[in-house]
C-alpha cells in the first residue's frame, strides 16, 4: 500500500505557511490495557466518522523457511467466522452497518481495519476482539482458502512478470533476511500449509499484548477507552517469543540476474542496500532523512529528475521510478525501476539511472532545488492528513516495529535540516556497485491467447 503524493500547487504553498510543523498536530492519547495491549486514540473532529484499525505485531518477515505464507493465509481465515460469528458475517455485518472493512499483510505486521460512522464503533470493537481470540478454523473453510491464495499467487505474481520479476529480485537482493521471501508465500510452501501450522500461528501471534488498537476520528478518547476495556479488556495475554533475528550478512559486490518470462516489454529494477530508523544510532539518523530527499528528489513528481531527464527529457524510459522507506524493522532498499521505450534497451536505461545517481555523488544539489523538494514533501505528507485513515496507517506502521509514533512530529523538522552536503553525502555512502543488486526481465515471445499487462510490482498482500 503506498501513500499518494500531491503534485505541488501554488494555493496549497500558501497553505503550508499555517500548518503545523507536526504531523501529528491534534490530542493523541495512548494507553495500555492490563492485559498488555495498546491503545492509541487520535481526535479528529471535522467529520462524524472514525477509523479502527487492529495492528498485529507480526508479518511475513516473522516466518521460518519452509512456512512462508501463513501470515497471508490466517489474514484470509479472520473472515471465517468464530464460534459466535460465522463465515463472511464479518464483512456482511459490516456493509449493513455502512462501513468499509478490509485488510492487509506486510513484513512487518498484518492490519484490519473499518472505516465507519461514530456510533458503530462498538460495533467494530466487539467483533475485532472475538476475532482476536475465538476464530474458528476449518478444515472445510482452510481447503477452500488455500485455493483462492493460491489463485492469488498465479494471478498476481505468476501471470504477471513484472511482479515475477520483482519477487526474484528480492529474493536475489537479500541472503539471509526473511525480507528475502515473497509476502504471498512461495508456492510450494502454500501448497503444503496445513491447519495445524495456522492454528499455531494464530494462537502464537493473535493476543492482546501483540496488537495496537488505533481509533482516529470524531471520538471522545476516555470512552474509546472504556470500550477497548469492556471488549479487549478481558482477552488473556500470551507469551510473546520474538523470532530468531536473521539480519542480512554484507554484500561484496554487485548482484545480477536475469528473468525469461513471455512478456511485451522489458523491465528493470535495481536496489541498494540502506539504513532504517530502527537499526540507527542517534547520530545517525539525520542519513535517513537525508536518504528520504533524496528519494523524493528523484521521483516526486512530474517536475522530479527521473521523469523530467529519462521519461520527457532523453525519452529513454516510459516509467521509471525510485523509493525508499525508513520505517522497516529491518534493512531495506533504496530501489530504481523502469521501462525502457522502443528505441532503447534496459542496459541504457540502467546506465541513464547510474549516472543520475552519479550527479548526486559529485554535484551538490542546488539550495533552491531542495527547498522545492521539502516543500513537495511536507505538502505530501501535510495533505495525508485529510484522511483519517492515513493517520491511523502513519501511527500503526511505526508502532508495530517498535518506534514511537511521536516520531511523526520530528519527521517535517528534520527534513527541513537536510543540507545539500548530506544529500551528497548519503548518496556516495549508500548508492554503491557493492551494495547493489540488478534484476531485468528479458521478454520472451507471448502465445497467440496470452496477454500480459506491464504493472509495477506490489509489495504487501492486501485481503
Amino acid at each position: 500500500m503506498t501513500y499518494p503524493r500531491l503534485p505541488l500547487s501554488l494555493g496549497f504553498s500558501c497553505l503550508l505557511c499555517v500548518v503545523p510543523t507536526t504531523l501529528m498536530a491534534g490530542q493523541v492519547h495512548d494507553f495500555t490495557l492490563d492485559n498488555g495491549l495498546n491503545l492509541i486514540v487520535k481526535e479528529d473532529h471535522r467529520a462524524p466518522v472514525v477509523t479502527s484499525q487492529v495492528w498485529y505485531k507480526v508479518g511475513g518477515g516473522y516466518e521460518q523457511e519452509g512456512r512462508t505464507g501463513l501470515a497471508h493465509m490466517l489474514e484470509h481465515m479472520m473472515f471465517k467466522g468464530t464460534k459466535k460469528y460465522g463465515p463472511g458475517e464479518f464483512s456482511r455485518i459490516m456493509a449493513a452497518n455502512g462501513a468499509s472493512d478490509n485488510a492487509f499483510t506486510a513484513m512487518d505486521y498484518t492490519a484490519y481495519f473499518q472505516t465507519l460512522e461514530k456510533s458503530r464503533l462498538p460495533l467494530s470493537f466487539e467483533m475485532e476482539a472475538d476475532r482476536m481470540r475465538n476464530l474458528v478454523l476449518t478444515d472445510a473453510e482452510f481447503a477452500k482458502e488455500k485455493q483462492v491464495v493460491l489463485e492469488e499467487r498465479r494471478t498476481r505474481t505468476e501471470d504477471q512478470p513484472n511482479s515475477l520479476t520483482y519477487e526474484h529480485f528480492m529474493a536475489t537482493a537479500y541472503q539471509t533476511s526473511p525480507y528475502k521471501n515473497p509476502t504471498i508465500g512461495w508456492m510450494n510452501d502454500i501448497q503444503n500449509h496445513t491447519l495445524a501450522d495456522l492454528q499455531q500461528w494464530y494462537q502464537r501471534w493473535y493476543a492482546p499484548n501483540n496488537a495496537v488498537v488505533i481509533v482516529v476520528g470524531d471520538v471522545n478518547p476516555e470512552e474509546v477507552l472504556e470500550l477497548a476495556k469492556k471488549h479487549f479488556g478481558p482477552l488473556p495475554r500470551s507469551e510473546i517469543i520474538p523470532p530468531l533475528a536473521r539480519p542480512e550478512v554484507e554484500q561484496y559486490g554487485i548482484k545480477r540476474i536475469t528473468v525469461k518470462r513471455p512478456a511485451k516489454l522489458p523491465y528493470l529494477v535495481m536496489g541498494y542496500k540502506a539504513p532504517v530508523l530502527t537499526l540507527t544510532t542517534k547520530e545517525d539518523l539525520w542519513e535517513m532523512y537525508a536518504l528520504a530527499v533524496l528519494s523524493y528528489l528523484l521521483d516526486g513528481g512530474d517536475s522530479a529528475r527521473l521523469s523530467k531527464h529519462l521519461v520527457r527529457g532523453k525519452e529513454i524510459a516510459t516509467s521509471v521510478w525510485a523509493g525508499y522507506d525508513m520505517f522497516s524493522r529491518l534493512t531495506d532498499l533504496f530501489t530504481f525501476g523502469g521501462i525502457p521505450t522502443e528505441k532503447h534497451t534496459v542496459a541504457e536505461l540502467e546506465a541513464a539511472i547510474r549516472d543520475q545517481i552519479q550527479q548526486l555523488q559529485t554535484t551538490l544539489i542546488d539550495k533552491n532545488e531542495l527547498d522545492k523538494i521539502k516543500t513537495q514533501l511536507r505538502a505530501a505528507k501535510v495533505y495525508e492528513l485529510d484522511s483519517i485513515f492515513y493517520q491511523g496507517m502513519q501511527i500503526g506502521a511505526l508502532e508495530t516495529i517498535g518506534l514511537d509514533w511521536q516520531l511523526l512530529d520530528a519527521y517535517l523538522d528534520n527534513i527541513a535540516k537536510v543540507t545539500p552536503e548530506q544529500v551528497q553525502k548519503v548518496a556516495k555512502k549508500y548508492l554503491i556497485d557493492d551494495h547493489l543488486t540488478v534484476a531485468v526481465l528479458e521478454p520472451q515471445p507471448l502465445d497467440k491467447n496470452q496477454s500480459v499487462t506491464a504493472t509495477q510490482p506490489a509489495t504487501g498482500a492486501l485481503h
